[in-house]
């Protein structure tokens, strides 16, 4: 390096460390002032320069204040924001709602609408955790969507709002899923309610990307439940896993399961042979 970039950039260094001692002494001496006037000034100058958690403090110092003034709309947008910013989601969405109550027809409220509903969405846990946060999130991209159908943000909220109906349908699937496992070793109980969670599964989840897999496990759980049941319901629930492989191929011709369900099939086959068997013998 030269001696005159070097200097250049010793000059450049230098002079960002000043503006940044500025800016601090600037944000503390703010801090401690008593005209609101002044705090929002350093505020709104803080917030304009992405400085979100110092603007956010002197926000929070000052919002009450400016409750019903000129400033107020710009004051509270610029709190929510800056929770959304400094990724406090739980206190952005509630500010968020605060500003929609208080300034609904805001140029800002499409925004709001949208971080607010955003705020929530960043708030859903992994689909094995409670989805109480999801539920929310998707009631208020729901709302956002509806309401604002030209909307920019309007590609984003739907993509949002798919992500989050999938995770929800996810963990139902999986908790249907796993009584399918557990029907493998402990096989009545299980069973039956597998049947059940998948049975209410594709009731309600009629276009979910999971739909193929869980009518091929009506087919597994209906054919573990036949095949190790007592001889008084054998029968009955050999029609019923026969019915759930018709059904399999007759919602999915080429359902991608194929060979696996005509594997169970064949089980399912030999033991209605030799269910027909043991009855012929019964009866005689």
């Amino acid at each position: 390096m030269s001696r005159t970039a070097l200097q250049i950039r010793t000059i450049g260094l230098f002079t960002l460390a000043v503006l940044l001692l500025t800016s601090c002494g600037e944000y503390q001496k703010a801090l401690k002032d008593t005209d609101i006037s002044k705090k929002y000034e350093v505020a709104e100058k803080l917030y304009t320069e992405g400085s979100f958690k110092k603007a956010n403090r002197l926000l929070e110092q000052i919002a009450p204040q400016f409750v019903g003034k000129p400033q107020g709309e710009r004051v509270m947008f610029f709190l929510a924001d800056s929770y959304f910013q400094i990724e406090n989601y739980n206190f952005a969405g509630y500010q968020f709602e605060r500003f929609l109550k208080s300034y609904p027809k805001s140029d800002k409220a499409e925004e709001a609408g949208f971080l607010g509903a955003k705020s929530y969405y960043m708030l859903s846990p992994r689909y094995s955790l409670d989805q109480t946060d999801t539920d929310k999130a998707l009631t208020k991209l729901q709302l956002f969507i509806n309401a604002n159908p030209e909307s920019e943000f309007l590609a984003e909220a739907n993509e949002m709002a798919q992500e989050l109906t999938t995770k929800k349908e996810k963990k139902a699937f999986e908790i249907a899923k796993q009584f399918v496992k557990l029907g493998k070793y402990f096989t009545l109980d299980y069973n039956i309610s597998a049947l059940a969670a998948l049975d209410n599964f594709i009731s309600d989840h009629p276009g979910s990307q999971f739909r193929e897999e869980a009518f091929y496990l009506r087919v597994e759980a209906a054919t573990n439940l036949a095949v190790n049941s007592t001889y008084s319901k054998k029968e009955e629930r050999l029609e019923e896993a026969e019915e759930m492989y018709q059904a399999l191929l007759r919602s999915y011709p080429e359902t991608r399961y194929a060979e696996k369900a005509a594997d169970t099939n064949e089980k399912l086959q030999k033991e209605k042979a030799n269910f027909e068997a043991l009855k012929n013998e019964l009866t005689r």
